[in-house]
């Protein structure tokens, strides 16, 4: 995802993405150590994406308050 459309984004809808984007990477995980996966390096974008996410709402935690 792009950081911008991710700043566009509400607080709510931004807590449901990091909730999808968390549930995506526990279901890669469990995939990597039953069998290998056919792109380890989704495992590392949806990190980032969390992390990102995670970013946005600490700042709009910080605007609000």
């Amino acid at each position: 995802m792009k950081v911008r459309e991710l700043r566009e984004m509400s607080v709510n809808e931004l807590i449901q993405k990091e909730k999808e984007l968390r549930e995506e990477l526990f279901r890669l995980k469990i995939r990597k150590s039953s069998s290998t996966l056919e792109s380890p390096a989704m495992l590392k974008k949806l990190r980032r994406n969390i992390a990102r996410i995670q970013t946005i709402l600490k700042e709009k935690g910080k605007v609000e308050a």
